[in-house]
């Protein structure tokens, strides 16, 4: 069992070892749910539907092998950047 303690404003620390099993990083979100009288920690990973409205139409109609390398591309580059 590993340990935190609550802080005045409601704040844990997730322990570093189940960070590093959950593989949660800095800047990501996690979701909290009960079951029974237990907390669920759930990391929140991104999906596609998050990059809903980031790519502005320039076009009608737009071609969708050039919307999807934008996409691709986008993703590609938050990945790298978390290392």
């Amino acid at each position: 069992m590993t340990a935190s303690t609550v802080t005045r404003k409601g704040q844990v620390t997730i322990p570093k070892p189940i960070r590093e099993r959950l593989g949660v990083q800095e800047g990501e979100k996690v979701s909290f749910s009960m079951r029974g009288e237990e907390v669920v920690l759930r990391v929140l990973r991104g999906t596609i539907l998050d990059l809903k409205g980031s790519i502005k139409p320039s076009a009608r109609p737009e071609d969708f092998g050039v919307v999807r390398g934008v996409v691709k591309r986008s993703v590609a580059g938050r990945a790298a950047r978390r290392g």
